[in-house]
Formats: C-alpha cells, sequence, structure tokens
C-alpha cells in the first residue's frame, strides 16, 4: 500500500500544452481523470505549477519544452509515451497580438501547433482526442486568398516565412494580421488533418474562445488592440467575458467519450460574438 502519493498509473495520460491560466484550468480538470503533462516554456514557473495540481490530487508532471523546436516537441513526445497511453491532448499555448512580433506569433501559433500535433499524431490510438484551443479571431476576418492559404496549409516546410513574403505584402505583417491568418490556419489544420487522425482510430478539433478573462486577455486590453477588442465586446449577445471554467468545460467535453463522433471541425464558445458580427 501507498501513502502520501498522489500517483495513478491507471490512468490514461492527457498532454497539456500551455502552462497559462487556461492550461492550468485545463489541466486541473483533465487531471480529475487523467495523469497529466503540463509542458510550458516557464522552465522557472513549472515547479510552481506542478505542486499546485498536486495539491488538488492530481498524478501531474510539469516539463519545460520549446514548441517552436522540433528536437524539444520530439523529446516531449517520447517523455509523454513513457509516461502511459495518450488518451488527450489539450494544446493551449499560443501567444495574443500584444505578446509578440509577426514572426514571433506564427512561428509560436501555427509552426508550433503543427510541430506538436504531427509529434502527438505518432502516440494517437482509437480514443486519442487532440483538442487545439484556437480563437473566434479565426472566424472574424476575412479568409485570405488562395495562394496565402496554400503557404499556411504547409508551415512545417522549409522557407515559410519567404514564401509568405512573396504573397503577404510587407505592410500588412502585423501582429493583429499575424495572430488571425495563425488561428484561420489552426482550424483549417484540424479539418484537414482529421483523416489522418481517424486512420488511427482518434480525433482531432478545435475550440475557438471570444473574450475569456485571462490574464492573456487582460494585457489585451491594455495594449494596442484595446480598441478593436472593446468595439467587439460591445455586440457580445451574451455581455460578460468568458472564464476559463467555461473553456475547461469545452476541452472537457470535446475530449470525452460523448464527442466520439465530433472530429475535423471548430466549437465556438465566444459567447455569441461571431453570430452578432458575422450573421450571415
Amino acid at each position: 500500500m501507498q501513502t502520501g502519493t498522489n500517483e495513478r498509473p491507471g490512468l490514461p495520460v492527457a498532454l497539456v500544452i500551455g502552462g497559462g491560466g487556461m492550461g492550468m484550468s485545463a489541466a486541473r480538470r483533465l487531471g480529475q481523470s487523467h495523469r497529466v503533462v503540463l509542458a510550458s516554456q516557464s522552465a522557472a514557473k513549472n515547479a510552481v505549477r506542478e505542486a499546485a495540481l498536486r495539491e488538488d490530487g492530481i498524478d501531474a508532471v510539469a516539463v519545460q519544452f520549446d514548441v517552436t523546436d522540433p528536437d524539444s516537441v520530439a523529446r516531449l513526445a517520447g517523455f509523454t509515451a513513457g509516461r502511459g497511453p495518450l488518451r488527450t491532448l489539450a494544446h493551449v499555448a499560443g501567444l495574443s497580438p500584444s505578446t509578440g512580433d509577426w514572426r514571433l506569433i506564427l512561428s509560436v501559433n501555427l509552426i508550433g501547433t503543427a510541430l506538436t500535433e504531427r509529434a502527438c499524431l505518432e502516440l494517437a490510438a482509437p480514443g486519442t482526442a487532440a483538442v487545439f484551443v484556437s480563437s473566434s479571431a479565426g472566424h472574424l476576418a476575412e479568409p485570405p486568398p488562395a495562394n496565402v492559404a496554400a503557404v499556411l496549409d504547409d508551415p512545417l516546410t522549409p522557407g515559410f516565412f519567404g514564401r509568405l513574403n512573396e504573397v503577404i505584402p510587407a505592410g500588412e505583417q502585423t501582429p493583429l494580421q499575424a495572430y488571425r491568418l495563425s488561428k484561420w490556419a489552426l482550424n483549417r489544420m484540424c479539418r484537414r488533418r482529421a483523416a489522418a487522425w481517424g486512420a488511427r482510430g482518434a480525433r482531432i478539433v478545435s475550440m475557438s474562445p471570444g473574450p475569456i478573462a485571462t490574464p492573456m486577455g487582460a494585457r489585451e486590453l491594455e495594449g494596442p488592440s484595446r480598441a478593436v477588442k472593446l468595439k467587439l465586446m460591445e455586440r457580445l449577445p451574451i455581455a460578460r467575458e468568458g472564464t476559463m471554467v467555461e473553456t475547461a468545460d469545452a476541452i472537457e467535453f470535446l475530449a470525452s467519450d460523448k464527442a466520439s463522433y465530433i472530429t475535423g471541425t471548430d466549437l465556438l464558445v465566444d459567447g455569441g460574438i461571431v453570430a452578432a458580427t458575422r450573421p450571415a
């Protein structure tokens, strides 16, 4: 008999990418039915995050990794496989317009996401579910033209930014546009990769939050995108920000057997912002 431990070796593994507010909320929720691997670039904070999860009774380990580094992603996949069968991937990591420039936002939100998707597909088995947190911003902007979409569909081929420079003028390469394009491309990735995941008996979906009360969301209200965000929020049918508990609800549902016939699609958890601003 063991005492003084949260270890639950009989549970499947949930890999949660991103240690911010929404990532920790997802880890706490998934930790009720999974062993959790929490992966974050913030090495200095990981020990505190792991301790907080363990204080909640969760079998959790926090590891440092860089979502934009193929070697780091591969090491994370190997570490996760060593913990047990992967049941759930919750990819929450991402940068908002006020937290990076054009290149960094696309590197984290699109290239890093694609690297994670490819690596975790190799761990997928019947019943595995991958949930990629996107944004309602991917629905609010006009879809890019076909030549831009073709580049965004192929972010892992060398020369990605060079090819992007050929189809998007330098004057349009803003952090806000990078954010919108990265989230549009993420949603599209989940549609296009559904067949590959289905071949392994697994599912892949995206979840697009609207305005959510997170530390990152609060920074957006203090940054250069403040006016854009406030103008959108004025039109919210549900006249408040969402909560991290509500995003965890959505992630938990999409990863669960209750969503076993849902794949290759996006779930809007946005308080109706897309319906109010793009009704047609």
